[in-house]
């Protein structure tokens, strides 16, 4: 019987139409992110400055361009623009997906979840038959043109966002968010001088009200949203929610993207009204009869596509639960940190100096870190230890140029997480610059002395 009912549903259609919507919103959403980020200058300062840049382990290879770098955002912002008008979509959505995740793994210090996201997004629409409906491949080339798909096609899209929303949730259920309302306690009350609302956020209460209602809000409102009786009150809740959070917190377009994400949540039947108004209002005529015409794919290749979903979504599933395969305090290490939904759980300081010796003639001089890092980076660094080590690479190889031999570099580093006092992070005695950069649980890490406990 349960055979049955799954090859049911993966022989069942739906109506094209919420994937060629989000393929609209997420590639103008791609798209304006790409000015935004031109626009503030923000390329020169991230990619250019900079003298050393945080790699991703594996991806050492993948670095800033120089002038160059331009010309990529600039193709990243023309194949999102490509993807939304549905036109060469299959190579825009590739050249979008490429050019994006490039510049995400330029810089380990510029790392947010949003980021992530899409590049997962753009992944998954490179699979999936978001321009065959609304495009203009199918207008110019009507052989294209399918008004129904796998239902799976636009499942697969609403349990990438199930997962997000889910995971975040899971990852508010520790003490330091639900009993001591950390970090909101420390960062609401610096937004006191906003109107109507700013005097309360001063408000204890406030902190614990906003952090209870986050986690609640985040592992059920995947649920609400599909089901039909409160999928409007629940996209109420996700519009207010998000605004909010984008006047509270400095997180870009992140708030936006995940408003215009829900609505793949919302039936067939409203994406193609939707998409019929917006036809009304660009004065585009019906590009061929609406008569059903589906897109079925055949048996080597359907089973080929669900194979890859699967994977996909199996690595989704366990990769935020690495961390259980180390040993130490999640917050305090971040080892298995990344990559894994826990979006604004921590307010971490920290402050490192490094000091280089020369091994023969044991001489030692301290470090400026502004000398060699921007702001940003010198911030990331100094509370992650996978970065301490790339940094203490970069410094041995620095002043070894410069005639220092066989340099040694130490690190003294204190650092305050979610408003405890701050103490030493790493063991000032190990040499980073002999320290490995792997992901094995990092021993040099001191420990936390404290409990954080919950998932």
């Amino acid at each position: 019987m349960a055979g049955r009912t799954l090859q049911r549903y993966l022989h069942s259609l739906t109506l094209a139409a919420p994937l060629a919507t989000f393929r609209v919103a997420f590639g103008l959403l791609v798209l304006a992110s790409v000015v935004r980020f031109w626009a503030k200058g923000w390329i020169a300062e991230l990619y250019l400055q900079p003298k050393f840049f945080f790699s991703y382990y594996g991806f050492g290879w993948v670095r800033p361009l120089g002038p160059y770098t331009y010309a990529l955002f600039a193709v990243c912002g023309l194949c999102a623009l490509l993807v939304a008008l549905g036109y060469w979509y299959r190579a825009a959505i590739a050249g979008l997906f490429l050019s994006f995740t490039y510049i995400e793994l330029m810089d380990k210090s510029t790392y947010l979840n949003h980021y992530y996201f899409v590049s997962l997004v753009a992944l998954l629409l490179m699979v999936l038959p978001a321009g065959r409906y609304f495009s203009l491949d199918a207008r110019l080339n009507p052989a294209r043109w399918r008004n129904e798909v796998p239902r799976w096609a636009v499942d697969a899209l609403r349990l990438l966002m199930g997962i997000v929303y889910c995971y975040a949730g899971l990852a508010k259920l520790n003490s330091d968010w639900l009993v001591h309302a950390m970090p909101l306690r420390i960062w609401l009350p610096a937004k006191n001088d906003l109107p109507l609302i700013g005097p309360l956020l001063g408000q204890l209460w406030v902190a614990y009200a906003f952090s209870w209602f986050g986690a609640l809000y985040d592992l059920t409102v995947p649920f609400f949203l599909l089901n039909r009786r409160t999928r409007p009150w629940a996209y109420v809740t996700v519009v207010v929610f998000h605004v909010l959070t984008a006047v509270l917190f400095p997180i870009g377009m992140f708030p936006y993207v995940m408003m215009v994400a829900a609505l793949i949540f919302f039936p067939a039947d409203w994406h193609e009204r939707l998409l019929q108004r917006l036809r009304r209002l660009l004065r585009l005529a019906p590009a061929t009869d609406q008569v059903p015409v589906p897109l079925v794919y055949g048996p080597a290749t359907r089973q080929l596509l669900l194979l890859g979903l699967g994977a996909f979504f199996v690595v989704q599933l366990l990769l935020p639960f690495r961390y259980l395969l180390y040993p130490h305090e999640l917050f305090w290490t971040e080892e298995g940190y990344r990559f894994s939904w826990r979006v604004m759980l921590m307010e971490k300081m920290g402050q490192v100096q490094f000091k280089v010796v020369d091994s023969q003639t044991k001489r030692a001089q301290l470090v400026n870190n502004y000398e060699h890092l921007s702001v940003l980076q010198e911030k990331m660094m100094s509370t992650q230890p996978d970065m301490m080590v790339q940094f203490a690479h970069y410094l041995r190889d620095y002043y070894a140029r410069r005639g220092v031999h066989s340099p040694q570099v130490y690190a003294d580093a204190y650092v305050s997480l979610n408003g405890r006092l701050g103490k030493s992070f790493i063991d000032p005695t190990v040499d980073l610059a002999r320290i490995t950069d792997d992901l094995r649980p990092k021993p040099w890490i001191l420990p936390f002395d404290d409990e954080i406990t919950g998932l």
